[in-house]
């Protein structure tokens, strides 16, 4: 029996100290190239690996990001000109593989989106994106909105992200709402982003 509880507390001794590690990486070029290998902090449980490209007229930035998270969701989303997946492990170094770019494949699936000019539009969903998603958000007193596709297991994630009220989905076809309100896109995105790579 002793040995038994000295063979149990060598084990928690041994793990106790054993912190997870993950690749980190800010490939704001669109590239992971120089990732290096950090041991994360106290409470982050998952390693994450991002990609986020936005495209319109006049920009174009595709970004990948590695890093230690406290908690995280494997999945995508759409805002029309600006896409976001992410994957999510947590095993040591278990990030080595780029989140893969959005996929490109109509699951039949539309929602409203807004462009930057506050223009509602319409975007195909694809991939796992089974839901149409609205998140609003304040700055300096001026509302801010945006319109989507999003995966289930996104939509489900319960951490609050900075600076936005309230997000909402739903699953009919076009079900987020035509209607439109003063926005500043890329500053929402931005917060939803953050919370993919804090939460």
């Amino acid at each position: 029996m002793d040995l038994q509880i000295s063979v149990f507390l060598l084990f928690i001794l041994f793990t106790a100290g054993h912190s997870l590690s993950c690749y980190e990486c800010n490939g704001l070029t669109g590239s992971c190239a120089g990732q290096t290998v950090k041991t994360c902090p106290s409470g982050s449980s998952k390693c994450m690996s991002l990609t986020a490209i936005t495209q319109g007229a006049e920009i174009s930035v595709k970004v990948k990001i590695k890093d230690c998270a406290p908690a995280c969701q494997n999945g995508s989303m759409n805002f029309g000109i600006s896409t976001l997946t992410s994957s999510c492990c947590d095993t040591d170094q278990c990030n080595l593989q780029d989140a893969p770019d959005h996929s490109n494949v109509p699951n039949g699936k539309k929602c409203y989106s807004i462009d930057l000019k506050n223009r509602t539009n319409t975007v195909s969903c694809s991939g796992t994106e089974d839901r149409c998603i609205k998140a609003t958000g304040t700055l300096g007193g001026q509302s801010v909105v945006v319109k989507g596709c999003a995966s289930k297991s996104i939509c489900d994630a319960t951490t609050p992200v900075p600076n936005v009220q309230d997000i909402s989905c739903c699953e009919g076809n076009l079900c987020n709402g035509a209607q439109s309100v003063s926005q500043s896109f890329l500053f929402l995105c931005c917060s939803l982003l953050s919370y993919f790579l804090l939460h």
